[in-house]
């Protein structure tokens, strides 16, 4: 049954699935929870297809998404590739921060492997660069958890080309994982050619654009649906961007496709992995079809200028302090050792 091919992801040998399943809604923020044995059976139909790139994090929950992945992944472990993160702490008075001390970095770690039930992740992302402890002591503790074969390839997520390279100094970063679709594509001025030099894979996070381009409208979202207040999502900022979608639909319909697997297609064509998230197995396997997709150049700037990013209404996050364009490491030579 599976119709999903395998790639390389960055140039340390690690193969992934050309399209990854991202879990964090089946937990949270998209809504209240879905049934565990839903969500099961939906990973299972996912690895049946082909899709073994499963992504999750720690804080996706919190903690809930790792325990969910680790019962899915039971008893086929050797089939998937196991991706997840650290880094955010959610501290009920202190509210979120981040840490990226080698004490939290160990801790964060073996945490995730007793809820995920394994021995060793396959890819371990720091969830977002932490603006007090340098890059480099972060990736040596990560680099120890390599040599003791508790993590077997590291990754960064919304780290910027700097910090990257500052990283990849230390231990080779296997994959960087960044939001980047039709309309964020501001990684592509360096990030991404930081990433082709260095033979770092693209991890695209929120390829459909928290699911803009498969047409969700914001009279379907819950209250505990965060993109209630996403800056994308309000109202006017709603109407005004949805011009785009619908130069998408009369897009795909040239294609005979759907506007977001035009969307899908345009992310693979661009040489990353995306890892669109889904609850439902018809959204899966209408992603698992932008695989099928050929774009030419021609189509391909087709649809960059249908979606002229200089003109989309809303910023991505509504804090947009902890992304690479505004979060970034200390220098080394400020580290003193301090614990959080």
């Amino acid at each position: 049954m599976a119709t999903v091919p395998r790639v390389p992801l960055g140039s340390h040998g690690f193969e992934v699935s050309a399209q990854g399943l991202g879990c964090m809604g089946m937990s949270a923020f998209y809504g209240p929870p879905k049934p565990d044995e839903e969500m099961i059976d939906l990973i299972h139909k996912a690895v049946e297809h082909g899709v073994t790139l499963l992504d999750t994090s720690d804080m996706y929950g919190p903690y809930t998404n790792e325990v969910l992945v680790g019962k899915a992944i039971k008893g086929i472990r050797e089939k998937v590739q196991l991706c997840t993160k650290f880094a955010f702490i959610v501290d009920k008075e202190k509210g979120i921060g981040i840490r990226g001390d080698p004490e939290h970095v160990r801790a964060a770690c073996e945490g995730s492997l007793k809820r995920l039930d394994v021995d060793s992740i396959d890819l371990y992302y720091q969830h977002r660069v932490d603006s007090k402890v340098p890059i480099e002591i972060t990736v040596g503790e990560l680099k120890k958890l390599v040599e003791e074969g508790k993590v077997k390839y590291i990754g960064l997520s919304e780290a910027s080309a700097a910090d990257i390279r500052r990283a990849h100094a230390i231990h080779p970063i296997t994959a960087v994982q960044i939001e980047y679709s039709l309309w964020a594509r501001d990684v592509e001025e360096d990030i991404i050619p930081t990433c082709q030099e260095l033979g770092i894979g693209i991890i695209s996070y929120s390829p459909l654009g928290r699911g803009f381009f498969s047409g969700k409208n914001i009279t379907e979202f819950t209250d505990n649906d965060f993109r209630k207040n996403h800056p994308r999502f309000l109202s006017e900022n709603f109407q005004a961007n949805q011009k785009f979608y619908n130069k998408l639909v009369k897009l795909g319909q040239e294609k005979n496709c759907t506007p977001g697997q035009l969307a899908l297609a345009w992310v693979q064509h661009k040489g990353a992995v995306p890892i669109p998230g889904t609850t439902k197995l018809k959204n899966l396997e209408e992603n698992i079809g932008s695989l099928k997709i050929k774009l030419t150049p021609e189509e391909i700037k087709a649809l960059e200028d249908a979606v002229p990013v200089e003109e989309v209404k809303g910023d991505r996050y509504a804090d947009m302090s902890k992304t690479w364009r505004f979060n970034s490491s200390p220098p080394l030579d400020t580290w003193t050792g301090t614990k959080h």
